[in-house]
């Protein structure tokens, strides 16, 4: 029989035809492998070379100095002078509370300034009029003094005559002038240092008086300045934010009524105490605001905190106590913000930046 059988028959190989698609892939597999292997090696390298002259972190957020605002007096809010959220101007009213109180204070603090500057006026006239009494005791005295002199000149004479021609009673008479005349000469005197003590007396009632007055006039002041607290002024501009008062709320002095937070914007990043060997103020800084993630912009390393922000906490750490573990610390750095291109750009406070800090 010619035919062969199935276990007998052979094909001989082909030398001319291709190898089979199995073979092809198991030859690109490793190559494909090495090449990504490459690839990543490259990405890498060119990370590394453009990450290490920056140094960046997450943690840092758009900061702005904010003033929280509380009326100085207590008092029912009758009317608000602003929108949630709008911007004003230093100075630019903002609130007014009911002044009717604080009116009535200044009409009476003003009645007393009036009565004491009348108590004043009637002590310095009193002064005017005590010493008038001392000038007409000082002119008594020189009467006095002149009587004086004309008995004892009287009396002189007597005494300078004979005995035989002068009689006991002119001689009596005489005496008991001029010892008259030196009385009245001493009441006179005693009359003056009354005039004087009285004089003295008046101008302490003077000086009473006008601390009196000056009293009443701080007491004016003062009501004046209550009164104008009754109308609450933005102390510096700003936006208007977080209002918690409505017109006809009572509120009392020192109570916060509203947050205003300033014009100025920075970042505050927080970089670790690693990072900071290559800081300096003046560095360039990329930011990247997650507000605004498609743009970097352009900023400055101003400062340093002088701790890093476990040291202000309310509960800083005692590591002299106890077991301690070493974590590593954090330091707020302020950065400046002086691109233009952010004007107008709602870059509130804590929205959340990634600075890129050029070291090299």
């Amino acid at each position: 029989m010619d035919d062969l059988s199935p276990q007998q028959e052979t094909i001989a190989p082909d030398s001319g035809n291709p190898p089979k698609p199995a073979a092809r892939k198991r030859g690109i597999g490793p190559v494909l492998g090495i090449l990504v292997v490459v690839g990543m090696i490259v990405a890498g390298t060119m990370y590394w070379l453009d990450t290490r002259d920056f140094q960046t972190t997450d943690d840092a957020f758009v900061d702005a100095y904010t003033t929280q605002v509380a009326p100085r007096v207590t008092g029912q809010v009758t009317e608000l002078l602003f929108a949630d959220n709008q911007h004003v101007a230093a100075g630019q009213k903002l609130l007014l509370i009911d002044p009717a109180d604080f009116q009535a204070r200044l009409d009476q603090a003003k009645a007393q300034q009036s009565s004491a500057l009348a108590s004043l006026e009637q002590a310095r006239a009193q002064v005017a009029v005590q010493q008038a009494n001392v000038d007409q005791a000082t002119a008594n005295v020189r009467v006095a003094d002149a009587d004086l002199l004309q008995a004892r000149q009287d009396y002189d004479r007597l005494r300078a005559i004979a005995p035989a021609a002068v009689s006991r009673q002119q001689i009596d008479a005489a005496t008991a002038a001029f010892h008259s005349a030196e009385a009245k000469l001493d009441a006179s005197r005693q009359t003056v240092s009354a005039a004087r003590a009285q004089v003295r007396s008046a101008q302490a009632q003077a000086l009473a008086a006008e601390a009196s007055l000056n009293q009443a006039a701080a007491n004016t002041r003062v009501a004046e300045l209550q009164l104008s607290y009754c109308t609450l002024v933005a102390p510096v501009a700003g936006t208007v934010t977080h209002r918690t008062v409505s017109a006809g709320n009572y509120v009392s002095a020192g109570q916060p009524l509203f947050a205003l937070v300033q014009d100025g914007r920075w970042v505050t990043a927080n970089f670790k105490e690693t990072q900071l060997a290559d800081l300096h103020a003046g560095q360039d800084v990329d930011l990247v605001f997650d507000a605004v993630p498609s743009v970097r912009f352009h900023g400055k390393v101003d400062s340093f905190q002088a701790g890093t922000g476990s040291a202000f906490s309310a509960l800083p750490a005692e590591n002299a106590t106890g077991n301690y573990v070493k974590i590593v610390q954090r330091l707020p750095v302020k950065i400046l913000i002086d691109d233009d291109r952010l004007k107008g750009r709602p870059l509130m406070p804590g929205m959340s930046v990634t600075p890129s800090v050029r070291v090299r």
